[in-house]
């Protein structure tokens, strides 16, 4: 059965969308799980460097990994993880890296506060889930750290649960 596209409820009277909080009611268990995965557990776990938190999220076999290098063109994009291990070596080393900047603010709330996760496609056992990130993080010495790209997940039940088993990312936010 195809379960339609999740679109945000607006309300124009809301200010402010809550980052921390999840889009999809509980109810929804694959949006909720997916965004449980890919937001919270995912930023969590890059600021603590530490992939146990998330290596279970991933589906190893015939996993791939696209970067977009933040270019339009198709052209440009290049397979840069073929393997969830060359992936994972790449995430540990942007986490340690980052763990040893100094910013002026919380990162945990900046990193939430760029991160949009509200748009996740569902047919069957696969999943499209479309993650943006838009703003920074204010460093210690005054500059400021750009987030500005978006990812696309492809994500399968698989086990019994919702896992990444590749994604295109690094795209420019917005295309084009």
């Amino acid at each position: 059965m195809k379960n339609a596209i999740h679109e945000k409820n607006f309300n124009p009277g809301e200010i402010m969308r809550d980052p921390f909080k999840n889009p999809f009611p509980a109810s929804d268990i694959a949006r909720h799980s997916i965004w449980e995965m890919l937001v919270p557990r995912d930023i969590d776990a890059f600021l603590g460097a530490d992939w146990s938190m998330v290596e279970h999220d991933f589906v190893e076999e015939g996993f791939i990994g696209i970067d977009g290098r933040k270019q339009v063109s198709p052209d440009k994009w290049r397979l840069a993880f073929p393997t969830l291990s060359a992936y994972r070596d790449e995430w540990l080393r942007q986490a340690k890296d980052f763990a040893t900047q100094s910013f002026s603010e919380d990162t945990r709330t900046a990193i939430f506060t760029t991160t949009t996760l509200e748009d996740i496609e569902i047919e069957g056992d696969m999943a499209l889930v479309r993650k943006k990130f838009e703003g920074g993080i204010m460093k210690a010495d005054g500059t400021r750290d750009v987030m500005q790209w978006q990812t696309l997940y492809y994500c399968r039940l698989h086990e019994g649960r919702w896992k990444i088993c590749g994604f295109t990312g690094y795209l420019p936010n917005p295309m084009g």
